[in-house]
């Protein structure tokens, strides 16, 4: 573990062997908030962006191991997974994924969370908060001046972490059915 969260959690650097967890973590994520739509396209996603340059964090319960076994197989992945990975797609509750973005205002790099989530069963814990404040510790070393996300207006328990930890609107997104 690199660091504690808080007692009975450890947080972990993640690395390339981590993608299948990643892209469980992002299928939870929008299966939650769009139980009917199509999530296909979120393991090309990670394909994609997840990179050296895209720093990975995942939490791990280290009380409770095995609770995570169940939904292995649930997994868009129909090859066998080596037993180190199983054990960490078992133990693994949690993840912040950072990417980069430019101010389109000033031309700088700042810092994006791509992807914070803490599975159901470990939320109201302050992991969020957690793992919130060790992005920002992070971004603060790199020399970033500014962090970034993107937050569901229906995602009412997201909006109000958020809100409490300082974060404010900047633009508002819209999109249009055609």
């Amino acid at each position: 573990m690199s660091g504690d969260l808080i007692p009975g959690y450890g947080l972990r650097s993640g690395s390339g062997l981590d993608r299948a967890i990643l892209v469980k973590f992002m299928h939870r994520t929008y299966g939650e908030l769009y139980p009917d739509g199509e999530l296909g396209h979120l393991a090309q996603t990670v394909e994609q962006y997840f990179s050296k340059q895209t720093p990975l964090w995942l939490v791990e319960c280290q009380n409770n191991m095995g609770e995570e076994e169940a939904n292995l197989s649930a997994l868009p992945s129909s090859q066998p997974k080596p037993k180190s990975q199983v054990q960490n797609l078992k133990s693994a509750v949690g993840c912040l994924w950072l990417g980069n973005a430019i101010d389109q205002c000033t031309g700088e790099r700042y810092s994006h969370i791509f992807l914070l989530y803490v599975s159901r069963e470990h939320r109201r814990l302050g992991i969020g908060k957690s793992l919130v404040n060790h992005a920002e510790n992070w971004v603060r070393k790199r020399g970033d001046r500014q962090i970034g996300l993107q937050v569901f207006m229906s995602n009412q328990p997201a909006l109000n972490l958020y809100q409490k930890l300082g974060y404010k609107s900047h633009s508002l997104s819209m999109i249009k059915s055609l």
